[in-house]
């Protein structure tokens, strides 16, 4: 008979953020709307206003450094640089000009119209469609909540004195309140919006803090002090979890802590298969600061530099001196290894600047390639860069989402002009620099054979092919069920593409998501791809499991999965496959 007293578990699903598990009390943080005064001024006061104004931004940015050097000191200068991005939205002359022109026409105090001109940006970035911009609205809510509260005059609700054991439980988390939280406390936090790619989710992942995101209303389901599985792996949180359901996860946690320990163990050995065919394992970057973890996991280079990284990062288009001095640092860090550079794939959706647009269907509008070689004086800059930068390493340069032969050749020309403007300068450059393209639009993948034949390597963007391949916005809820990385024509087309680039006798890398998934490693080695890009947190599982492995074996399981017309059962050979080589290290 069940306990009468017991309360019923409630299970929420959202979005794993940051891998873990952790079990612990709730703490529903709301965070406090402000009352925001509205006052007519007297045209004698205006001037007064925008000084206090000037006063809180100054209040302000020392409130962010101060956070800035605490989060440099126990995380280092790369999580560091989050609140160097909020310093840039506070002092954003655009938006201060704005506020200030408004205290200015409308005489209303400088809290009111500095919250009117701060929402009109939060509204403006929240309706655009890409992630990485969408996640930026949670940076700019941050430094104009600290400005008001500053302002007004109100203290900051402080996290830093959470009880023990606790599991933040929130509508958002800023990197203000990630940096102000006890570690010592903190469990793992849970939020209704989110995404993988928002910063206080890249800084539990450095802490080791486990996180689930978008779960959409779990504020108002869960209440302060009830009881908390959270599980970052799955993206579960489990409300008044059964003693079962604890025991049965207490034991996955141990057998998870002791599998990674297993999987370490690999990384100082050679990327190949049991029987001694080899394959590279190569790091996914967005900049320098990702390069010390990508060398302590030993990865073989660089397969994907995700430049646009640093475009965002500097709410702009950053000069030629600030992207080779990063691009160069990158290169020098990697020595021989190659480190493969993706020109700017930004557009459409990310406005980066005065030249791009909002666009209904920004993924099949004005983006990456398509964007550079109508905006050459950016492009020209960036390549003049990269190819500085091949001076100090193995530099390899790539283009993104080319449909075409004719972006190829046009790319290449404008490539072509920036290697004589460097020689006749004197600049040093990798003369024999390689060049390669993404595979990631359909009418790529159909006519690999011109591409390969006119190209030194290809990458195959997964993510974007996938959802090219299955007409499926990943990003929109109503349909991201429908991508399917196991689809059977998925498959065909990897393959085909593969082919592709050995006929042509040319190197084909896999980058996205399912390179650093450890259930498609046997099938992209068996497929013959040449290297897998992948984040350096997923490279040891992988390597260790491509080590177990047999080449042919891997073979004769992509024969199988080809001749598959369900994705269920090509992902049940898959998952076979992978639990047979652990062999009783799952079992």
């Amino acid at each position: 008979m069940s306990d009468p007293t017991s309360k019923e578990e409630i299970i929420l699903e959202g979005i794993p953020a940051s891998p873990g598990v952790a079990h612990g009390t709730a703490l529903v943080y709301l965070q406090k709307q402000l009352d925001i005064p509205s006052f007519d001024l007297e045209e004698s006061a205006v001037d007064q206003e925008i000084e206090r104004l000037d006063h809180a931004i100054l209040e302000t940015r020392s409130e962010i450094t101060s956070v800035r050097n605490k989060v440099a000191e126990s995380l280092g200068e790369g999580e560091a640089a989050i609140f160097d991005a909020h310093l840039m939205v506070l002092e954003d002359n655009a938006l201060i000009s704005e506020v200030i022109a408004e205290v200015r026409s409308s005489k209303k105090n400088v809290e009111h119209c500095y919250n009117n001109v701060a929402q009109r940006y939060i509204s403006f970035f929240s309706s655009m469609e890409d992630e990485y911009l969408k996640e930026r609205v949670s940076d700019i809510r941050d430094v104009t909540r600290r400005l008001l509260h500053n302002l007004i005059g109100m203290t900051k609700v402080d996290l830093g004195h959470i009880p023990h054991d606790s599991i933040v439980i929130s509508e958002d988390i800023t990197p203000s309140d990630t940096a102000d939280m006890d570690r010592n406390k903190l469990l793992g936090f849970a939020t209704d919006v989110g995404g993988k790619t928002s910063h206080s989710v890249i800084m539990a992942r450095s802490l080791g803090i486990p996180a689930v995101v978008g779960l959409r209303d779990a504020t108002q389901r869960i209440k302060s002090g009830d009881q908390i599985l959270l599980d970052g792996y799955e993206g579960v949180i489990v409300i008044n979890p059964s003693e079962e359901r604890l025991y049965r996860y207490g034991k996955l946690a141990n057998e998870r802590r002791k599998l990674d320990a297993i999987y370490q163990t690999a990384i100082s050995q050679p990327s190949e298969t049991k029987d001694g065919a080899p394959i590279q394992l190569m790091a996914n970057i967005e900049g320098t600061q990702d390069m010390e973890h990508a060398l302590a996991m030993n990865a073989d280079g660089v397969g994907l530099f995700r430049t646009e990284g640093i475009f965002l990062r500097h709410h702009g288009y950053p000069p030629e001196a600030v992207q080779y001095e990063e691009y160069a640092a990158v290169a020098k860090a990697a020595g021989k290894n190659p480190v493969i550079i993706r020109t700017l794939d930004v557009g459409g959706d990310k406005t980066i600047g005065d030249e791009t647009v909002k666009e209904d269907n920004s993924f099949m509008g004005f983006r990456a390639i398509r964007f550079c070689l109508e905006n050459i004086t950016i492009f020209k800059t960036q390549l003049r860069a990269i190819l500085r930068a091949s001076a100090h390493g193995n530099v390899k340069l790539m283009y993104p989402m080319i449909s075409g032969l004719p972006e190829l050749h046009r790319a290449n020309e404008v490539l072509e002009s920036v290697k004589a403007e460097l020689r006749e300068e004197g600049q040093a450059f990798d003369e024999a620099i390689e060049v390669g393209a993404m595979v990631e639009v359909p009418s790529a993948a159909v006519i690999v054979d011109l591409l390969a034949a006119e190209t030194d390597f290809l990458s195959i963007g997964t993510n974007d092919l996938i959802q090219y391949l299955m007409a499926v916005d990943r990003l929109n809820d109503r349909v991201a069920h429908l991508y399917d990385p196991a689809h059977p024509a998925v498959l065909r087309t990897l393959q085909a593409i593969i082919d592709g680039g050995r006929k042509a006798n040319i190197p084909v890398s896999v980058c996205g998501e399912i390179a650093g998934d450890p259930i498609f490693a046997a099938l992209l080695v068996g497929m013959g791809a040449d290297s897998l890009s992948l984040t350096a947190n997923s490279l040891p599982e992988v390597k260790y499991l491509i080590r177990l492995m047999d080449s042919q074996d891997a073979k004769v399981l992509v024969k199988k999965a080809l001749q598959s017309n369900s994705s269920i059962e090509i992902l049940e050979l898959l998952e076979n496959f992978r639990l047979d080589a652990l062999g009783e290290l799952v079992h």
